[in-house]
């Protein structure tokens, strides 16, 4: 096992870059890139760097040469011929080849396209822009890039013993939530913690520990080269930018009206099983369930991700009944801002009337919290979406406003044609 203090004392980032693989990302994007691959190749779209916590001032923190260096390195990254035969040859959600050839050979060829940086007022303004399955696959490392060179900046001045205690803290306080999840009954949990992690070295270490710790209660990680390196499960299905991007595409209000099932139409033909959830609250769940199509109840289940989470499985659970589906088979999958007392009481809550499961993020991969000197270790909400499609803005409503995002104007206009009121507002940590 790697020893994460001392290799971060002796640290040389071209022993350590940031990211290591093209396929240093969550497994969501790599499903999301092949649809897209298919349905919308030559669709321009633009991404960028969004830092919801204003008061963590990256571009203060992060040297900017640091961070075009690993930024560099990650454009001079392409698919080993391990990655590829991994990705060609095994088995995801129970289904052979699932990636196509025509995607493979495209992905085995691919190295990303540039990026734009500037800083503006303490924060990097960070854009990606291209085809949409190129600029795409930057989101994860992007993230992941700012997030552990923040981590370093703040690590840079310990010392040896410092940096062993640290990382000792850290690691009993991720262990102590372990001992705690091993006694929730019938716990399904995955590592989702890729985008926010405090470093590879720590995720890799945190999935370690879960494989150990939990057992059969950890069933994999969004992370696929890890889930490589570990032979375990990658997870993930789909994400908020498809019905983003198909929306900011619609020609009319009532294309926008159709925009997020379309995408899901698109997403039927390609998968099945596992892979057909829903997740609903992009332009509101309460609308987007009331308007479904009918043949969406057949699909496995759903993932709420903004909101309170109970009321939008309780949600799920109306929504299935009032369809004549019995809740009792379908699947609900946690992944907004979860710990180890949320998911305790979402567990009993909801076990016996679905089954369950939890994307652990953030806080399973970045918990240091408290552990240094004014919490400079703390996690913040740093994300990287498409903030426009051929030249249009994307827009993002949410189950939260506070996770709202696009111009205002065009937000008014994205709540009105989904008709979407008054939403409750819930602090946003990660």
């Amino acid at each position: 096992m790697v020893d994460i203090a001392t290799r971060v004392w002796n640290h040389k980032w071209k022993i350590d870059p940031i990211v290591r693989s093209l396929i240093d990302t969550d497994f969501y994007k790599l499903l999301m890139c092949q649809s897209i691959f298919r349905n919308k190749p030559e669709t321009t779209v633009t991404f960028s760097l969004i830092n919801r916590s204003k008061h963590v001032r990256l571009a203060e923190l992060v040297d900017e040469g640091e961070l075009r260096e690993q930024l560099d390195h990650v454009r001079s990254l392409s698919l080993t011929r391990g990655e590829s035969t991994w990705l060609r040859g095994n088995t995801f959600y129970g289904k052979r080849q699932m990636f196509r050839p025509d995607f493979m050979e495209w992905f085995e060829n691919l190295r990303l396209p540039p990026y734009h940086l500037e800083k503006r007022d303490g924060q990097y303004e960070l854009t990606f822009e291209g085809s949409w399955p190129e600029v795409m696959l930057w989101e994860i490392p992007a993230l992941a890039v700012l997030m552990e060179l923040r981590s370093r900046a703040v690590l840079k001045d310990m010392g040896r013993f410092e940096l062993q205690v640290l990382y000792a803290r850290a690691m009993t306080k991720l262990w102590e939530k372990i001992e705690r999840l091993r006694a929730v009954p019938d716990l399904r949990l995955a590592d989702f913690g890729t985008r926010r992690r405090h470093s590879f070295l720590w995720q890799d270490w945190c999935v370690q520990a879960m494989i150990e710790g939990l057992g059969e209660k950890f069933v994999g990680t969004s992370n696929c080269r890890i889930a490589m390196r570990r032979d375990i499960e990658a997870i993930g299905t789909n994400a908020h930018e498809l019905p983003m991007v198909y929306s900011a595409l619609a020609e009319t209000d009532e294309e926008l009206r159709e925009a997020p099932y379309k995408v899901l139409a698109d997403w039927h033909e390609e998968h099945s099983g596992n892979l057909r959830i829903i997740l609903p609250d992009t332009y509101g769940s309460e609308n987007f369930l009331r308007n479904a199509p009918d043949w969406l109840t057949g699909w496995t289940g759903v993932r709420i991700d903004s909101g309170d989470p109970v009321e939008g499985a309780e949600m799920a659970i109306r929504w299935w009944k009032e369809r004549g589906e019995d809740p009792r088979e379908k699947l609900v999958i946690f992944s907004d801002g979860l710990d180890v007392d949320l998911i305790e009481e979402l567990q009993a809550r909801f076990t016996g009337r679905v089954r369950v499961s939890f994307g652990w993020g953030t806080l399973m991969t970045n918990d240091f919290r408290g552990l240094v000197t004014d919490d400079a270790l703390a996690p913040f909400s740093l994300v990287c979406k498409a903030a426009a499609a051929e030249g249009r803005p994307t827009v993002k409503l949410s189950d939260n406003p506070l996770k709202a995002m696009g111009p205002p104007e065009e937000i008014e206009r994205y709540k009105r044609v989904f008709g979407v009121g008054d939403q409750a507002e819930r602090e946003v940590l990660v």
